[in-house]
C-alpha cells in the first residue's frame, strides 16, 4: 500500500510540473479598434514579425483579437480611407521593451491633416 502511494504521488507531480506551455496559454494577443469617425480598408499590422492583415474595421468597430509572437506598444500600419493610403512609418524599436503575454489593443484614430505619415494616432490599451 505504501509503495502504491508513492508511485501515485510522483505521477501526480510529475503531471502537474509538465512543460507545456499551459502556464500561459494566452500568449500575446493584439486587437485593432477604430476610434476615428472614417471606415477603413486593406488593414496590415507589422509589429516586427511579419506583415498581418486584419481586413475592413468601420468606425466605432473592433476586431477579433490575433496572435503574435513578439510586438511593441507601436507598430507599422497601413489602411485606406477613401481611397487614399495612410501610414504609420516607425524608425526602429530601439530603447523598446517587448509586450508582455496578455490581450491588447491598438487604438487607430486620424486626426485633421492631410499628410499620409501624420494623419494616423496608435494608443495601445492594455486589457
Amino acid at each position: 500500500m505504501k509503495k502504491f502511494l508513492i508511485l501515485v504521488i510522483t505521477i501526480v507531480a510529475m503531471i502537474s510540473c509538465s512543460k507545456d506551455g499551459s502556464d500561459n496559454p494566452s500568449g500575446l494577443k493584439i486587437r485593432l479598434s477604430n476610434s476615428s469617425q472614417y471606415n477603413f480598408k486593406d488593414i496590415v499590422i507589422n509589429t516586427t514579425t511579419g506583415d498581418v492583415n486584419f481586413g475592413n474595421l468601420n468606425s466605432g468597430q473592433k476586431t477579433e483579437y490575433k496572435e503574435f509572437n513578439k510586438a511593441y506598444r507601436y507598430a507599422f500600419v497601413k489602411l485606406e480611407i477613401d481611397g487614399k493610403t495612410y501610414t504609420i512609418q516607425p524608425i526602429d524599436y530601439v530603447g523598446e521593451t517587448t509586450l508582455k503575454n496578455g490581450s491588447y489593443t491598438y487604438q487607430i484614430d486620424v486626426n485633421n491633416t492631410q499628410d499620409q505619415y501624420t494623419n494616423l494616432n496608435l494608443t495601445l490599451i492594455e486589457e
